[in-house]
C-alpha cells in the first residue's frame, strides 16, 4: 500500500543527504534553504499521501461498520490529526 511512499522517502533521504553535504562544504545559506525547504515539502507530501490512504482504507471502513464506538473512535481520531497537522 505505501511502497509508492518508500520511492519518495528514498528520494528525501538523498536530498537530506545532499543538504549535509552542502552545510558541511560551506555552501551558500540561501541554496541550502531552498534544499531544506524542497526536502520538507516533499515529506508534507508523503504526510499527505499516507493520511488519505488512512482516510480511503481504515476510516472508511469504520464508518461503513456497524460499531458505533469504532465510528466515533475514528472521527475523533482523524479530528485529532486535523488539529495536529494544519
Amino acid at each position: 500500500m505505501h511502497e509508492a511512499q518508500i520511492v519518495r522517502l528514498n528520494r528525501i533521504e538523498g536530498q537530506i543527504r545532499g543538504i549535509r553535504r552542502m552545510i558541511e562544504e560551506d555552501r551558500y545559506c540561501v541554496d541550502i534553504l531552498t534544499q531544506i525547504r524542497s526536502a520538507s515539502n516533499a515529506l508534507a507530501k508523503v504526510q499527505e499521501n499516507i493520511f488519505k490512504g488512512h482516510l480511503e482504507s481504515c476510516v472508511k471502513d469504520s464508518l461503513s461498520g456497524d460499531d458505533s464506538v469504532d465510528r466515533k473512535a475514528k472521527i475523533d481520531e482523524v479530528l485529532d490529526l486535523l488539529s495536529r497537522f494544519r
